[in-house]
């Protein structure tokens, strides 16, 4: 590589870095200031804290709340429920997906009942999944798992569709096994896809087991939040919200940067 290849590249890679700690600094620095202007407005009268308590009394119940444990395990609760879930609906949709996208035959099967029941609010099927599978731990696990099953499946079909047809006929050239194309064309070659489909499945499943755990439920950051209306804790339920929209966040930290792992190329561009 000649010197001005090398000084183009680690300009390149400056710039780069450049980018990421401006994009860190300003994605900090947005949350910060919506909250100081909350706080502001709070303590200046201009909202009814009634509804809309200071920032620094949600933080003061927060920590409250940290202290006492009873967070911690809510957060543990959800966590474990949102685990198992991801895992019921996201394995599943992800063979099914790429095996949708490999096989006509198997794709018209099964594409007319994801487009009929896709559309479905999964909030609106609780009752009917409360009444097969009771108030226990099964319910929410599925709930999470239904809402998790269909970006992830979809995404994953939709990634093995857009793979160029030639790296599928080299495969068969060959003489490549199913299990072969599966695992080193389909799979690699529909990850971009995937993991957007992984990310909104985690994030719909962080939403319904919020919704899941404030019918029947004991513990949990969605009981949490339910029990804090009800004895109308305004303080106590903004810190449930505020846990929730945190997991979210980190989250997608978490899973794009396992994005960048995994599907390096997409990373570098």
């Amino acid at each position: 590589m000649s010197v001005a290849k090398k000084a183009r590249a680690a300009e390149s890679r400056t710039k780069m870095r450049a980018a990421k700690n401006r994009d860190l600094v300003i994605g900090i620095a947005s949350p910060l200031a919506l909250i100081l202007v909350w706080e502001l407005c709070a303590r200046l009268g201009a909202i009814d804290t009634r509804f809309f308590p200071a920032p620094s009394q949600v933080g003061v119940k927060l920590a409250a709340l940290a202290a006492s444990g009873a967070l911690w395990s809510d957060t543990a609760a959800s966590l474990t429920r949102l685990f198992w879930g991801t895992l019921l609906g996201g394995i599943p949709a992800l063979a099914l997906g790429i095996v949708m996208g490999l096989s006509r035959p198997i794709r018209a099967v099964f594409d007319p009942l994801v487009a009929a029941t896709y559309p479905i609010p999964k909030s609106a099927i609780l009752p009917l999944i409360l009444l097969i599978f009771g108030l226990g731990e099964a319910s929410k696990i599925v709930m999470v798992a239904t809402g998790v099953f269909y970006p992830v499946l979809i995404n994953a079909m939709a990634g093995v569709m857009e793979i160029n047809k030639i790296y599928l006929d080299v495969g068969h050239n060959f003489r490549a096994s199913r299990w072969q194309v599966f695992t080193t064309i389909a799979l690699p070659g529909a990850m971009p896809l995937i993991m957007t489909g992984v990310k909104l499945g985690v994030g719909m499943g962080l939403i319904l087991i919020t919704i899941a755990e404030m019918v029947g439920a004991d513990s949990g950051l969605g009981h949490m939040i339910w029990n804090a209306w009800e004895i109308l804790s305004v303080e106590t339920m903004y810190v449930g919200l505020i846990v929730v929209a945190l997991l979210g966040f980190l989250f997608s930290l978490a899973l794009t940067e396992l994005e960048r792992w995994l599907v390096p190329w997409k990373a570098a561009r």
